[in-house]
C-alpha cells in the first residue's frame, strides 16, 4: 500500500519541478505519475527485503507529448528509495539513454526537492581495453588477433591511420582527457578500428589484469554502487539476466526496473537468446586454431595444468571440424533449395522438428563442441589462477597476451555448442517450439550456410528471468497496444497476468492531421501494379515545396519507385541507402530551412523514431500497410504455432502487428502540440479488406477523408 508519507512526497516533488520551471501539469503525465505509483507503492517487502506481492509490473502506453520520462522517472526514483532498491532506467537507443542522464536526470534534480544519484552503465565494448590498446602498440610481429569478427578469417590490418588514433587515445588517457569510453571520443572511429582494442568478459581477465587499477571500464562499474538510478540499455538487461541476475547489474529482486521504448525488449530478448554458426566458417576457424595451437601453448607452457589440457585440444577440434564437414553435404542440399525460390532466402524446418538425417549429427555435435568448450574452459582457469601464482614459470605478461585469444576461443565454442544442443534436443510437448532455419550466405569465396535456432516467442523467458525476480517494474512506450488491447504485447513479453496495463490521452489534437486515402490507391496484394499507382500518384498527391516523408515496405519497391519517377522529382528525393541516415536527415533539414522542398524516402527504420517537428515534415506517405515479410523465419513459425492450436495467425499475429506499425509510421507527422499537416496511405486494402476498419480503429482520431 503506497504510504501517506510517499503519496506526499511524490505530490510535492512533482509541484515543485512544476513550480520551478513555470510549467503546467499535464492532464496524461498526472495520470501516468499515479498509476505506476499505486502499482510500485503496493510493493510489500519480507523482513529479508524480497518482495512478497505480486501485481508489481506496469505498463503503460503513453504517446508524444506526454511528458512519460518524468513521469516515471519521479515516482519510481521515491519508491525505489523508500524500498531501499535501485532503479535500473532501460532503453532501446544510446539517444534516449544520453537525453535520460544530460538532460532528464539533471532537469529534475535541479527542479524538484528530492536528492538523488545516477550514472550511466555501458556493456565493455563501449571501453577500450588499455592492455590491448598496449600489446597492439607494442607489438613488432602480426600474431593472433584475439578480437576477430566471428565470420572472418583475416586479420584486418593496421594501418598507419589507425596507430595515430591509437596512439592519440593512449595520450589522452594518460592526460585525463578522455574517460575510455567510444561515444566520448572527439572524433567518430570505425568499427573495426575500435574492435583491435575493446574486449568483453570472456577475454578480460578482471581483477588479476595488470591495468585493473586504470580501467576504465571497472571505474565506470565502480560508480554503479553508490548510486540510486542506474540508465542502461535493453541489451545490457538481458545480457545481466543471461548470467543470472546480479553480475553486470544490481540483482533483479534488489531492482525497480523502467523500460522506456518498451515495446522493443520482446524483439531484443529473442535476438539475445538465438543460436547461430556458419558452417564453412567454423570449419574454417577450427583448421586455424589447430595451427596456432603450438605457439600459444609454447607460450604459456608450465603454467598449471595447460599442458595436460593442451595435449587433448587437437583431437577435440578435429573431431568437430570432421562432423561438420560430414554434415554439409545434407546441408547444402537442402539450402540449395532455396536458391531455385526467389520467394525465399531461407530454409525453414516445418514445426522447428528436423529430418531423420539431421539428428543424430546434431547430437554428435553438440557432444563434440560440449568437450571443446570444456576444455578450453579449464585452459582458461588454470591461465587466470597462474596469474596469481608467484613462482609461475610463465611471466604474466604472457599469460595476459594468451587469455583473450582462449576466451574467444571459448566463446565461439560455447556459441556452437549451445546451437547444435538446441538441433539435438526436441521441444517438450505443449510447449512454444522453437524455429530452426537455414540461410545461404554469400561469403566472398562461395556460399556458406548460417544455421540458425531462435525461440518464437520471449514470454517464456522474460517471465522467468525478469518479471517473476524484479522488485518491480515499469514498462512504457508510445506504441505498446495493438488494435486497442495489450494482448500482443503481454503474448510476446510475457508480462504477468495480474500486470497494470494503461493507456495515458495524448496531449495533441490529432484534428488537425487529416488521413486521407485517395482514390488512386489501389490494393497493394498486386505488387507490379500498386508499384505502377505509386510512380504516377506521387507526384500528384506530393507538394514540390513541402517536407516529406515517404515510407515503404519494401527496398525493391522503393529503389523501383525512385528510378521510375521524372527527373525533377529524382533531384528533391532523398532515399535511404545512399549515405547514412543522419547525415539524409541534416541534408533534408538544411533543404527546408534554405526554403527548398525535399522528400525523404525511408524504410522501416524511417517509420520510428525519426523526429522532424514544425515544417521539417508536413506530410507523411505510406505506401502500404507494413505486413510484415512472410520470409521472416521466426515469424513463420510463429504463425504456423498458432494455427496449429486452432488459432487464427493472421488476425491474432499479422494484422495487429501491421497495426502497431501504422500507428508508429503516422506518428511521424505530429511532433508537438502545435504541430499539422496530412497523412496519405496509398493501398486500398484498409478500406476495402476485412481487417481494415479495425487498422483504421486503431489509429488516432484523425479528419479522416476517403475517396
Amino acid at each position: 500500500m503506497l504510504s501517506d508519507a510517499v503519496k506526499k512526497q511524490i505530490q510535492q516533488s512533482y509541484s515543485q519541478f512544476l513550480s520551478s520551471k513555470g510549467l503546467k501539469a499535464r492532464y496524461g503525465q498526472k495520470l501516468m505519475i499515479a498509476e505506476i505509483a499505486r502499482t510500485l507503492g503496493g510493493i510489500e517487502l519480507d523482513d529479508e527485503g524480497v518482495r512478497e506481492s505480486r501485481g508489481q509490473v506496469c505498463v503503460i502506453e503513453a504517446g508524444t507529448g506526454t511528458g512519460k520520462t518524468v513521469a516515471y522517472l519521479l515516482p519510481a526514483l521515491i519508491i525505489a528509495k523508500a524500498l531501499g532498491k535501485k532503479l535500473v532506467v532501460s532503453t532501446a537507443t544510446v539517444a534516449l539513454q544520453e537525453q535520460i542522464v544530460h538532460k532528464d536526470l539533471p532537469d529534475l534534480r535541479q527542479h524538484s526537492d528530492f536528492s538523488f544519484s545516477f550514472t550511466l552503465a555501458k556493456g565493455r565494448g563501449r571501453y577500450v581495453c588499455l592492455t590491448k590498446l598496449d600489446n597492439l602498440l607494442s607489438e613488432t610481429q602480426e600474431g593472433l588477433d584475439p578480437t576477430r569478427p566471428l565470420y572472418e578469417d583475416e586479420r584486418p590490418s593496421v594501418d598507419e591511420r589507425a596507430v595515430k588514433i591509437y596512439e592519440s587515445m593512449v595520450d589522452a588517457l594518460a592526460s585525463n582527457r578522455w574517460d575510455g569510453e567510444r561515444d566520448s571520443w572527439p572524433e567518430g572511429i570505425e568499427p573495426e578500428d575500435w574492435q583491435r582494442v575493446t574486449t568483453d568478459h570472456r577475454q578480460c581477465t578482471g581483477r588479476r589484469c595488470s591495468n585493473v587499477s586504470a580501467c576504465s571500464f571497472f571505474r565506470a562499474r565502480e560508480s554503479m554502487h553508490s548510486a540510486d538510478c542506474i540508465v542502461t540499455n535493453h541489451d545490457l538487461v538481458l545480457a545481466d539476466l543471461a548470467l543470472g541476475g546480479g553480475a553486470i547489474l544490481p540483482d533483479p529482486e534488489d531492482s525497480i526496473y523502467v523500460f522506456d521504448e518498451g515495446h522493443q525488449l520482446p524483439a531484443k530478448a529473442l535476438n539475445h537468446f538465438a543460436h547461430h554458426s556458419r558452417l564453412v566458417a567454423t570449419v574454417r576457424w577450427l583448421e586455424q586454431c589447430n595451427k596456432a595451437l603450438s605457439n600459444l601453448l609454447g607460450q604459456i607452457s608450465g603454467a598449471g595444468n595447460i599442458d595436460r589440457y593442451g595435449e587433448q585440444l587437437p583431437a577435440a577440434l578435429q573431431d568437430c571440424k570432421q562432423r561438420l564437414e560430414h554434415l554439409h553435404p545434407t546441408l547444402d542440399a537442402l539450402a540449395q533449395e532455396v536458391a531455385y525460390d526467389e520467394r525465399q532466402s531461407h530454409y525453414r524446418f516445418a514445426g522447428g522438428v528436423l529430418p531423420e538425417a539431421l539428428q543424430l549429427p546434431s547430437v554428435e555435435l553438440h557432444r563434440g563442441f560440449d568437450r571443446l568448450a570444456d576444455l578450453l574452459s579449464k585452459m582458461l582457469n588454470e591461465v587466470s589462477e597462474s596469474m596469481e601464482e608467484p613462482h609461475c614459470p610463465v611471466p604474466k605478461v604472457d599469460l595476459e597476451q594468451c587469455y583473450p585469444v582462449l576466451g574467444t576461443w571459448q566463446a565461439r565454442a560455447e556459441a556452437n555448442r549451445e546451437l547444435w544442443y538446441s538441433y539435438a534436443t526436441p521441444d517438450e510437448k505443449d510447449t512454444v517450439p522453437r524455429a530452426r532455419w537455414l540461410t545461404p550466405v554469400d561469403s566472398g569465396t562461395g556460399i556458406d550456410i548460417e544455421v540458425c535456432s531462435s525461440p518464437i516467442l520471449a514470454s517464456g523467458t522474460l517471465a522467468k528471468s525478469l518479471w517473476h525476480n524484479c522488485c518491480g517494474a515499469v514498462v512504457t512506450s508510445a506504441t505498446l497496444a495493438a488494435l486497442g488491447r495489450f494482448d500482443r504485447f503481454q503474448m510476446r513479453a510475457g508480462t504477468p497476468p495480474d500486470s497494470v496495463y494503461a493507456q495515458m490521452p495524448s496531449p495533441f489534437d490529432f484534428t488537425r492531421a487529416t488521413l486521407e486515402v485517395p482514390a488512386l490507391a489501389v490494393e497493394a496484394g498486386d505488387a507490379l501494379a500498386h508499384t505502377q499507382s505509386l510512380v504516377t500518384g506521387l507526384p500528384e498527391v506530393l507538394q514540390p515545396a513541402e517536407a516529406s516523408l515517404v515510407l515503404f515496405s519494401s527496398r525493391r519497391q522503393m529503389l523501383d519507385v525512385y528510378d521510375q519517377l521524372p527527373d525533377e522529382w529524382r533531384e528533391r528525393i532523398l532515399v535511404q541507402g545512399n549515405r547514412s541516415k543522419q547525415a539524409m536527415l541534416n541534408e533534408h533539414r538544411e533543404r527546408i530551412d534554405a526554403g527548398q522542398g525535399s522528400v525523404l524516402f525511408g524504410l522501416a527504420s524511417f517509420a520510428e523514431g525519426v523526429d522532424l517537428p514544425g515544417d521539417y515534415c508536413r506530410h507523411v506517405v505510406i505506401a502500404k500497410l507494413p505486413f510484415s515479410v512472410p520470409d521472416d523465419p521466426i515469424e513463420a513459425a510463429l504463425a504456423e504455432w498458432i494455427e496449429a492450436r486452432g488459432g487464427n495467425a493472421f488476425m491474432e499475429i499479422t494484422v495487429p502487428d501491421a497495426s502497431l506499425r501504422l500507428v508508429q509510421a503516422c506518428g511521424r507527422l505530429l511532433r508537438s502540440e502545435s504541430d499539422s499537416g496530412k497523412i496519405t496511405l496509398l493501398d486500398r486494402r484498409v478500406v476495402t479488406k476485412r481487417y481494415g476498419k479495425a487498422i483504421l480503429n486503431s489509429l488516432p482520431p484523425f479528419t479522416r477523408v476517403i475517396r
